[in-house]
């Protein structure tokens, strides 16, 4: 017997990104199409590429009791953890709830992997490193939830998804499970990366790094753009009756196609297989959905292999854009900040376009005839589905909703 997943709510969320802080500067952002890529500067990187730093980041500290954790991942998502009220939803929650009914489920992918970096530029003569760097609770994949954890005193079920580009779409599809198993009552989900010098010269040595602001589905694209980004959402079980301006998630839909380790199956077949799972749990057919936030990394088969898989199963009937031309490939962040861009879309009733794109490019279009949005377009989005494909082909698929739209 199938496990029933009824509908979540979410009931709070936020995002910070190379466009800002919170949501105001993101919805800001998306309504003039400005992308918040620039010049990569960071650290001692010298690369002709593009990046979407955060600001400010080196002169945040944690507070002194977390001193341990800090590194650029934690401190990333306590600036995030601090927008739009989100830290007090989580506190109400848990008076709501108790810390044990709250479980905590984020994604990452490069994790604090800048903090064993510059502990390596500072070791001794005897190669040891500093005697102030804790491993486990920076450089480690769990560290982040471990800080989060320890940050709000959280006695819940905890993890960790790490399965690159589609990490923090994923642990929407943890939560909905743990919540339906009865095992916790609400749950804290998202993702947190950081940029890093591994990150960006193992790109580099794939040569999927754009020498200019990517530029998803355009004729000229030549690869992605990495940024640093986090975002956390706040799930709970839905009331029987929402309102209109409540935010839902309606289904999930993940894949694992392992076509390559680091290229998409040239049909898209994972990808598709994702959104197809997605729908049928949501109850919705294609032409129910009004707007798709594509994975788009601007890299050359990607950007294809998602092409056809769209087109096959929604065709031009469906508005659909690709962000990363905005804030970047977040990596393992990408779900959770564009699950958030899609939450956003639904609530200002806008259709996000794509920065940098100038046109669709005629090879795609010829298999795959898009609705691809270069500027925002003004509409009433109801449903929306937000797509995040990752290396080695593992795939999630989100739907997302307004409360009067299930």
């Amino acid at each position: 017997m199938s496990l029933a997943l009824p509908p979540l709510r979410v009931a709070r969320y936020t995002t910070t990104s190379c466009l800002g802080v919170g949501l105001v500067s993101h919805v800001e952002a998306l309504r003039e199409a400005r992308s918040g890529l620039a010049p990569c500067r960071f650290d001692t990187v010298e690369l002709p590429t593009w990046v979407g730093e955060v600001a400010g980041l080196e002169a945040l500290r944690l507070p002194e009791q977390f001193a341990d954790f800090d590194c650029r991942n934690n401190r990333l998502a306590e600036l995030a953890l601090q927008q739009d009220g989100y830290a007090e939803a989580v506190e109400e929650a848990m008076l709501r709830y108790g810390r044990e009914r709250i479980g905590l489920f984020l994604g990452t992918s490069t994790s604090g992997i800048l903090q064993t970096e510059l502990a390596y530029r500072d070791r001794d003569a005897q190669g040891a490193l500093p005697a102030g760097f804790h491993y486990a609770n920076t450089h480690n994949t769990f560290s982040l939830a471990a800080y989060v954890r320890a940050r709000f005193g959280l006695r819940g079920p905890v993890s960790i998804t790490s399965s690159a580009c589609s990490s923090s779409a994923k642990v929407f599809g943890t939560a909905q499970r743990m919540i339906a198993a009865g095992l916790v009552d609400c749950a804290l989900v998202g993702g947190v990366d950081s940029l890093c010098l591994t990150t960006l010269y193992g790109f580099n040595s794939l040569e999927l790094l754009s020498s200019a602001p990517c530029r998803p589905f355009d004729a000229a694209r030549s690869g992605l753009s990495l940024g640093e980004a986090a975002a956390f959402a706040l799930l709970e079980r839905a009331p029987t009756q929402t309102t209109a301006d409540a935010a839902l998630l309606l289904g999930v839909g993940e894949s694992s196609d392992a076509y390559h380790m680091s290229s998409p199956h040239p049909d898209g077949l994972g990808a598709r297989l994702a959104m197809e799972q997605a729908l049928r749990q949501a109850g919705l057919r294609p032409e129910d959905i009004d707007y798709i936030n594509l994975h788009g990394t601007a890299t050359p088969s990607n950007d294809a292999a998602e092409g056809r898989a769209v087109g096959a199963l929604f065709g031009a009937g469906v508005a659909c854009s690709s962000t990363k031309g905005a804030i970047g490939h977040t990596l393992g962040a990408a779900g959770g900040i564009e699950a958030v861009l899609s939450l956003l879309a639904l609530r200002e009733g806008l259709l996000p376009g794509s920065p940098g794109t100038a046109a669709l490019d005629p090879a795609i279009a010829e298999v795959a005839p898009l609705d691809y949005l270069l500027s925002p377009r003004a509409g009433e989005p109801r449903r929306v589905l937000s797509n995040s494909f990752g290396f080695g082909g593992t795939n999630c698929s989100l739907v997302l909703a307004r409360g009067d739209a299930r």
